[in-house]
């Protein structure tokens, strides 16, 4: 007799619901909440990229394209790359060494998936700081290898002290994430180049997910007139690059990222590609094009000034480590309250206000992540919210 939960195999059994997803459950009968749950820009996608990727639709642009990605936008990330790591991924002529892949991928989450999958056999451990984005361990698992967790508390500074004290010789992969989601927090010059060095040692890839790449408030790294913020690519050609445009040009439902990294894992990834996502969307592959050539700072620097006011307003109530990038903050529940995460995000979400606790992130329920990518007005009555919540207990 047919049972069709037999069907489903182990590997997808180990992965639950996301926690984001029950915090909308909780919320489902709100009337217009305060939502600072939500990763996504709330400015619109720049009028250029809309532009190119209509016009592609127009001009017939519709059909598969290359798998690893249209030349034109291969081009522009390889002269970018080149430009940003001239020493390690570059070949100090404005290019990539010959010993450097670049796929176009269905985001960087698509990116992560086929990498993990190319890399990692069952029984492979990989190291995931943690606080985490909720998806590493779920891809982990999927590829069939086992997330093992690099406690970061409490500054989220990954480190060599904290990846030694975790890594075995079933380790094959470190997962490496500046700016951070949840956190916020930015890898420092000094932490970027440790790592990158630890790994290489020891034989480990490194994945460095920078999706949030743009959105640094405090540039820490100089490259000749650019500022930008630090990344382990400065200090190793042997790790795998990933970044996108979800997050800087607000392309989240479009899809589209890249991969640089070592050419012979780049042609497995995409060879998997092949046979899965195929391509990325052929449209939205020329609106990247189109993306590429946009100055987003003043975005970026309306995305500061929200910083500063979570920071402004959460300090003193709030156990608070700077964000220094993306659109997160993940504060302490304060420990006078003698509640959960779970619990003080429940009492939110009753005052109409939605964030997400911290155990969706982490292996803790301790702290709870905000997103401040929504309008100042919104921004401000929610941080107001969260700051009588925890005084009123």
């Amino acid at each position: 007799m047919f049972n069709a939960e037999s069907m489903i195999t182990e590997r997808l059994k180990g992965i639950d619901a996301s926690g984001i997803r029950k915090v909308f459950d909780l919320a489902a009968k709100l009337k217009d909440p305060i939502n600072l749950s939500i990763g996504q820009p709330d400015f619109d996608v720049p009028d250029e990229v809309k532009a190119a990727a209509a016009k592609a639709i127009s001009d017939g642009m519709n059909s598969y394209t290359q798998t690893q990605g249209i030349a034109d936008l291969r081009d522009k990330v390889s002269l970018l790359i080149g430009h940003e790591f001239p020493n390690t991924l570059g070949n100090g002529q404005g290019g990539l060494s010959d010993d450097t892949g670049v796929l176009i991928t269905s985001g960087v989450s698509g990116g992560l998936m086929l990498a993990l999958l190319a890399t990692v056999q069952p029984g492979d451990e990989v190291l995931i700081p943690d606080p985490y984005f909720v998806m590493y361990k779920h891809l982990v698992t999927l590829a069939g290898g086992k997330a093992v967790y690099v406690d970061t508390y409490p500054d989220f500074q990954l480190t060599v002290e904290k990846l030694e004290a975790c890594v075995t010789e079933k380790t094959k992969v470190v997962l490496f994430n500046t700016p951070s989601n949840p956190t916020g927090v930015v890898a420092t010059s000094d932490a970027c180049k440790a790592v990158a060095e630890w790994c290489e040692a020891k034989g480990l890839l490194l994945l460095s997910d920078e999706i949030y790449d743009e959105f640094c408030y405090e540039k820490v790294v100089g490259n000749d007139d650019e500022m930008r913020c630090a990344s382990p690519a400065s200090y190793s050609k042997n790790l795998l690059l990933m970044r996108g445009y979800s997050k800087t040009y607000a392309m989240t439902g479009w899809r589209l990222g890249y991969v640089v990294g070592p050419k012979a894992i780049v042609e497995q990834m995409t060879k998997l590609q092949q046979y899965s996502f195929v391509c990325a969307p052929s449209m939205v592959q020329f609106g990247g094009v189109a993306a590429m050539d946009i100055d987003m700072s003043s975005y970026v620097e309306a995305y500061t000034k929200k910083r500063d006011m979570v920071v402004e307003k959460l300090s003193g109530t709030f156990e608070l480590t700077k964000p220094g990038g993306a659109f997160y903050a993940f504060p302490k529940v304060p420990e006078g309250l003698g509640m959960t995460a779970t619990q003080f995000v429940e009492k939110v979400i009753e005052r109409n206000v939605l964030v997400i606790p911290g155990n969706v992130f982490s292996q803790r329920d301790t702290h709870f992540r905000i997103s401040y990518a929504c309008s100042n007005d919104k921004l401000a009555a929610g941080l107001d919210v969260l700051v009588d919540v925890a005084k009123q207990g």
